[in-house]
């Protein structure tokens, strides 16, 4: 599958390397692409204009600041059935909370811009550097999954594992309401507690 990463920070660059060295074909979609020339090439993936890189991809995965994601999707007329990951969290400034919550979602929010989209949410539970390398010597790291169309959240879920981490399937797009909070929690420990960005949260199943 061709996966277009829209978004070439810093979420977008782990993401890239982690999937590329598993051995599947990635495209970054930006807004200026010759300004990521050189991050691109680093990487070894090409770099286009978000429409071209729509066009060619079958999985799109968003990694840019939430106030961008409602003109993507607009910008697209038709997304023609493709999945579109939704890896951002609508954040206040300074960090202080959520500016969509407890009744919506920021992934509900875009799929109602996203025309014939097939939105699922994921990789927004957990910082770049376990995008890059999701090794814990400890145990996998959870990565939560929702979506409504089943199909595209069991791809997501299928690449999510692919990448190492513990992907659960938790059901419905709503369920996007707990999940971009629960992000709030690793956020909250990493930058405002002090932890650091090289921790992550598991899911323990007694047995």
């Amino acid at each position: 599958m061709k996966i277009a990463l829209i978004g070439a920070g810093n979420v977008g660059q782990a993401l890239a390397k982690a999937i590329v060295q598993r051995g599947e074909v990635v495209i970054f979609g930006v807004q200026e692409p010759v300004k990521y020339e050189v991050v691109a090439q680093d990487i070894g993936i090409p770099v286009m204009t978000v429409t071209q890189a729509v066009a060619q991809a079958e999985m799109v995965i968003l990694a840019v600041p939430y106030a961008a994601t409602a003109s993507i999707a607009r910008s697209i007329p038709d997304w023609q059935g493709k999945i579109l990951v939704d890896a951002t969290n609508p954040l206040a400034s300074a960090l202080t909370g959520l500016s969509v919550g407890t009744t919506d979602s920021g992934a509900e929010t875009l799929a109602r811009h996203a025309n014939n989209a097939r939105v699922v949410k994921a990789f927004n539970t957990t910082g770049a550097e376990n995008m890059a390398n999701s090794h814990y010597s400890s145990g996998q790291v959870f990565m939560p999954v929702c979506g409504d169309d089943v199909a595209a959240r069991q791809q997501v879920i299928a690449l999510a594992t692919l990448l190492g981490f513990d992907a659960v399937d938790m059901g419905g797009l709503q369920v996007a309401r707990y999940l971009e909070p629960f992000a709030m929690t690793w956020i909250h420990l990493a930058i405002l507690q002090g932890y650091g960005r090289n921790f992550a949260f598991g899911l323990l199943r007694r047995g």
